[in-house]
């Protein structure tokens, strides 16, 4: 099955953000994907770290759900839409929620971001408290795609094993890690975080990505990737924005599921 991940320079201004973004799935739809992943924060990220409390939608309607929507429906394609903030009910916070849509533009899953990135950057003056103005998730999801069963993940989530240990047991296939890493630990740790998360479960996995210097001054380590389950780079896009494009190969992943079977000698540790 072929997948595509999305690699976006995402700004304040939604419809421009949305222009980009279409064009990129054209792009993916008309090169054979049956799925493409959007980055992290696709549609909207703010000259100020709050500024996603106002633009936040209602769950099921509005500009970003419908564009999602739709664009799938027209390009019948199975769309991840990174990620977007929804509002919620508590103090004004919004959700980092990932939404997928069939290729008939309905919805199948939404997944709130569970881990939210409270950090100072080693090395960096880089400072970031996601839960200032996002409420974190609690429910790991995974969604039956043409590609195969789908675990959903966003960025700072692929620090924290645990999670794809249980979208595993659900059965995951793949993982879909939609992101905005900073650059430093983009460096330091992102091929080898994401290469591990797709080894120890034997899953293939998408890592769509912010890339650039965005307009409120943050930069972003973008190289998306598309790896097998075997820990093998299918494709890469270190810098710029578009679309990246790689097959899965599930038979070989079922081969090496049974030849390997690491995932069946899991152990529950008493602690």
């Amino acid at each position: 099955m072929r997948v595509a991940a999305i690699q976006m320079t995402s700004g304040h201004d939604i419809q421009a953000n949305l222009d980009a973004a279409g064009r990129f799935l054209e792009d993916a739809a008309k090169q054979g994907a049956v799925l493409a992943a959007l980055p992290e924060n696709f549609a909207f990220m703010g000259l100020n770290s709050g500024d996603k409390r106002a633009v936040g939608e209602p769950d099921g309607a509005g500009r970003i759900q419908n564009f999602l929507a739709d664009t799938a429906r027209r390009l019948k394609l199975w769309v991840v839409g990174g990620t977007i903030p929804l509002r919620s009910d508590r103090d004004g916070r919004v959700t980092a929620s990932s939404l997928v849509y069939t290729a008939e533009g309905q919805r199948a899953a939404r997944y709130d971001k569970i881990h939210l990135f409270d950090v100072d950057v080693p090395g960096s003056t880089e400072t970031h408290r996601e839960s200032a103005h996002t409420i974190p998730g609690h429910d790991a999801r995974v969604v039956d795609t043409p590609a195969g069963k789908l675990g959903l993940a966003v960025c700072y989530d692929m620090r924290f094993p645990e999670l794809f240990r249980v979208l595993s047991r659900q059965g995951a296939d793949l993982f879909v890690v939609p992101s905005a890493f900073t650059v430093p630990t983009g460096e330091a740790h992102w091929e080898t975080l994401l290469r591990t998360r797709a080894i120890e479960n034997l899953c293939g996995l998408i890592a769509p990505a912010q890339w650039g210097v965005h307009p409120s001054g943050r930069a972003t380590y973008g190289h998306s990737m598309i790896i097998d389950h075997w820990g093998k780079v299918l494709a890469q896009m270190p810098g710029g924005t578009g679309c990246l494009v790689a097959d899965i190969d599930t038979a070989a992943r079922m081969e090496a599921r049974w030849k390997f079977p690491a995932l069946e000698h899991r152990v529950i540790y008493n602690t």
